[in-house]
């Protein structure tokens, strides 16, 4: 039972050597520069909230949303969250939610982490019938939450997703409890939390059940299945770990001083150290960049759904200003003869465009951040809206030059005006569709610019080193935030 554990830790302890004595760039990063680096990323993710609550809060009391009870009271929650996790990144606790079906050992595993016998075990089916936290202080400087949860397979239907999804949101990491094989319903529900775009372990436990060969068996599987995906990389060391959390009982001889034997039922004591070693060494490797993460994650959601809400409340006023800006932007285009200036004035009615909408949904939105929106939106049209661009630029030249040669001409003004008309029509179309563009823009919230949450959460991931548990993460929050990337 023991040779297992005993090879896997030389194994990691030999790959770690040969790491620290390879001649290459990947060196471990020096411990201070970790510690200042998760710092950063604590002390951007509370200045991306502050900002977000500021300007929120500015906007309550100017009554932008007060004019409009049923969105006030759409809006509010999103803040309330947002409060919320500001209030824990500052109480600086990380939060690690224990996941699995019926029977698997949450609790047990938790309390050996705990030392002591404090979440309710039991032979029973379903002991643990709501989420319960206890705190723990494994370190002179982390201090922990853990949280035990319902089996996953004894709450039905939404009322599962539904707590999964809650307690699922509030943690920086995830424990995910098997005891042997994973099922199809744990595969499913596996599935489920990976979608909470959280960093997670996969627990092994009750390994003093089976034989050494079956559980290095089970151990590889594991390996492949806890990924979530066919084509995805198999777990890392820090991403599985075997325990048993609370061994069986078993018969030992007792030999006595007078000759006698006889036979008694011992309990062993609870084999959890690797699963500790593993969970202090990602605290203090990347607990605070997890913490920051998580809180950035949970601010980019509460920030869209007010901007989505904002939109659907106001979505006939958007269309009008829409067409109010396509009308101006062509007859402004149309009646000036001179082809450069066509251009300046078609960028400054798009900005001004992108600036009322982020106006009425009571979105922040500066001139520099609204130049950054345009150009996103030029750039991912696929070269569309560049190509109209610059056809209006030609039949600007072209217009300019009917303008400079017609005199008494009525051909000359017959050419100017069809170059005015086109360029018009061409003008106005490219209103509307950077409009329309800014809509699915806004519905992002407040999370662009240098403090938002996006902005933040990539630099974040940019900085994941690949040895982290972090690393698994980066593809896929980095996709989210890569959508409006400028």
């Amino acid at each position: 039972m023991e040779s297992l554990f005993i090879t896997h830790i030389q194994q990691s302890q030999q790959r770690q050597l040969l790491f620290s004595l390879s001649p290459t760039k990947h060196l471990t990063p020096p411990e201070n520069f970790v510690r200042n680096l998760q710092e950063t990323h604590l002390n951007r993710a509370r200045a991306s909230l502050r900002q977000a609550l500021s300007w929120y809060g500015y906007l309550r009391k100017s009554g932008k949303l007060g004019s409009n009870p049923a969105l006030a009271s759409v809006v509010k929650p999103q803040l309330e969250i947002l409060t919320a996790t500001l209030n824990k990144l500052d109480a600086n606790i990380i939060r690690i939610a224990a996941f699995g079906l019926v029977s698997r050992g949450k609790s047990a595993v938790l309390n050996s982490l705990l030392g002591e016998k404090i979440l309710q075990t039991g032979p029973l089916h379903g002991v643990t019938q709501w989420p319960r936290s206890v705190r723990w202080k494994p370190g002179d400087k982390v201090l922990v939450e853990l949280i035990d949860t319902p089996g996953l397979d004894e709450i039905e239907g939404e009322s599962r997703a539904q707590m999964a999804r809650d307690v699922a949101r509030q943690a920086d990491l995830i424990l995910f409890i098997v005891s042997g094989d994973i099922t199809r319903t744990e595969y499913q529900a596996l599935l489920e939390l990976r979608q909470a775009q959280k960093p997670l372990i996969l627990v092994f436990n009750k390994i003093d059940l089976y034989p050494e060969t079956d559980r290095a068996a089970i151990y590889q599987n594991l390996q492949q299945l806890g990924a979530g995906h066919p084509q995805a990389e198999p777990l890392l060391p820090d991403e599985i770990v075997m325990v048993a959390a609370e061994p069986a009982p078993m018969e030992v001889r007792v030999e006595w001083p007078d000759g006698r034997v006889s036979y008694e039922w011992e309990t062993p004591p609870p084999q959890v150290d690797e699963l500790k070693q593993i969970l202090l060494k990602i605290l203090n490797r990347e607990g605070r960049s997890l913490l920051a993460l998580n809180a950035l994650v949970q601010a980019r959601e509460a920030e869209a759904t007010i901007a989505e809400k904002t939109i659907d409340f106001r979505q006939q006023e958007a269309e009008n200003i829409i067409w109010q800006f396509t009308k101006y932007k062509a007859l402004v285009i149309g009646l000036n003869p001179i082809a450069f200036l066509d251009i300046v004035g078609g960028v400054i009615t798009d900005l001004a465009l992108i600036r009322s909408l982020a106006r009425l949904y009571g979105l922040p939105m500066t001139s520099y951040e609204a130049s950054k929106v345009l150009k996103t939106i030029l750039l991912s049209s696929g070269g569309l809206l560049l190509g109209e661009l610059g056809s209006s630029f030609v039949l600007g030249l072209g217009k300019s030059t009917a303008a400079i040669t017609s005199g008494d001409n009525p051909l000359n003004l017959t050419a100017y005006a069809g170059s005015a008309i086109a360029q018009a029509g061409i003008a106005g179309y490219g209103a509307y569709t950077v409009g329309k563009a800014a809509q699915v823009y806004l519905e992002k919230g407040c999370t662009w610019g240098q403090l938002g949450a996006s902005t933040i959460i990539q630099e974040i991931l940019s900085q994941v080193d690949q040895n982290t548990i972090l690393y698994r993460l980066r593809q896929e929050l980095g996709g989210n935030v890569g959508e409006f990337k400028s």
